[in-house]
């Protein structure tokens, strides 16, 4: 029996697109991409091709820094995606990589305790054992795939790396080159081989990254949506794209309650209500773009299984208490603040008052 896939990759989920785009693409491709810079460009940005095919917009906001990024790959500088949590960064870096050279699946995850071997390269113990230090008992890690091969790795929470560990990139970035001087040898990059790490300066155990490490780095840094039209955008595209692979249908039209999230998670990111007459303390988390589609993907789930399928108050107000109180007494007087001095006083929205108010 076939198995469905959670979750497929970009280039799996979009591969129409980027067949598509191949054919009509007419500029010129860097070594080893199956599309040229701005056709990557229009790939994540969405619109209508010559031919009337439509393409979807995988990133909302300014296309100058995506045609910067796209642009930082295909010179020998690296990428680093920078910004707040939720700003999309490990979605942008996926899509490039399929974009680019249709695999985006070379990636080390960055975690405290990721070691060395990790980035570079580790060894069959066994084989390390019986046959010495031979080329057949190196474990080639993504990073060194992605040279050998003339792809792109990603490289995700570089700042969550130990500093010595991200240091052991300063030779393959400036270099290109990859030693193994324990068999004399050294891996050479081919055209094409790049990285893409992202990083945000919120989380604890955060780790800066040494001035050496910087330089071999282009930085883009994405920013939070400008509007909240943008953000509402952006949530619905996610939540409308999640809801069909797990198969959840949407029984009405959910953008009003994206819209009710959004400017819950903007006023208390902002510290002060949208029109500008209540000042509000924020909260200790992030509040980010990503949380709310995590909260409406939520709602809609508890609306299905557990409701009539339309999507109510009751159904996302645990989602929004759950992300603003991280801190059981702090955020918990932030919330209650709130509630008063904004839900409550708010035309059309008593419902998600007196249902966040039953759970808090």
């Amino acid at each position: 029996m076939t198995q469905k896939i959670l979750r497929q990759s970009a280039e799996q989920q979009f591969a129409l697109e980027i067949e598509e785009l191949k054919k009509q693409d007419k500029h010129t491709k860097p070594a080893n991409w199956q599309l040229s810079p701005n056709a990557v460009v229009n790939y994540l940005m969405g619109g209508k091709l010559n031919n009337g095919f439509e393409i979807s917009a995988k990133y909302i906001g300014n296309r100058r820094l995506m045609e910067i990024a796209v642009a930082t790959l295909a010179t020998d500088r690296a990428l680093l995606l920078y910004g707040l949590p939720g700003t999309a960064k490990s979605w942008v870096s996926e899509h490039l990589a399929a974009a680019i050279t249709g695999d985006s699946n070379l990636v080390i995850q960055g975690t405290a305790g990721i070691s060395e071997e990790s980035v570079r390269y580790g060894w069959n113990y066994a084989m390390l054992l019986s046959a010495g230090p031979v080329a057949e008992a190196v474990v080639e890690t993504p990073v060194m795939r992605a040279m050998k091969e003339g792809k792109i790795v990603r490289i995700e929470e570089l700042t969550r790396i130990g500093s010595d560990v991200q240091d052991s990139l300063i030779t393959i970035l400036s270099e290109k080159m990859l030693p193994i001087p324990e068999l004399n040898q050294q891996v050479q990059a081919i055209g094409g081989f790049n990285v893409i790490a992202t990083a945000n300066n919120r989380d604890k155990g955060v780790n800066d990254l040494s001035s050496a490490l910087k330089r071999r780095f282009n930085t883009v840094i994405l920013p939070v949506p400008t509007s909240v039209d943008e953000e509402v955008e952006i949530v619905q595209q996610r939540v409308t794209s999640f809801s069909k692979v797990i198969e959840l249908p949407i029984q009405k039209s959910i953008t009003e309650e994206i819209g009710r999230i959004v400017t819950i998670f903007r006023e208390l990111r902002n510290g002060v209500s949208s029109d500008g007459k209540t000042k509000l303390k924020s909260p200790t988390g992030t509040l980010s773009t990503a949380e709310a589609i995590s909260v409406m993907n939520n709602g809609l789930a508890l609306a299905y299984h557990f409701g009539d399928g339309s999507i109510k108050a009751d159904d996302i107000a645990s989602g929004v208490i759950g992300a603003i109180v991280k801190d059981p007494v702090q955020d918990k007087i932030v919330m209650q603040e709130y509630m008063e001095t904004v839900l409550k006083q708010r035309d059309g929205w008593k419902d998600i008052y007196r249902a966040c108010r039953d759970i808090i």
